[in-house]
């Protein structure tokens, strides 16, 4: 029988980090590609991920 879960409030799953330095390993092989739009795109994806994550986790810490 597997244990019952538990519910632990505000715990976001986002993956936000991992998912930024997905867009910051993209950015960097597009820039060496010479594809410079899309890495900046990229770039600024990125940015606004770990933005976010980080006021997750400040609310998250306060509540």
């Amino acid at each position: 029988m597997s244990a019952p879960a538990q519910l632990v409030p505000f715990q976001f799953g986002g993956g936000f980090i991992e998912l930024a330095i997905l867009f910051v390993i993209l950015a960097v092989v597009a820039g060496l590609l010479g594809a410079k739009g899309i890495a900046g795109v990229s770039w600024d994806i990125a940015k606004w991920l770990v933005i976010i994550f980080i006021v997750l986790a400040v609310i998250s810490f306060i509540l």
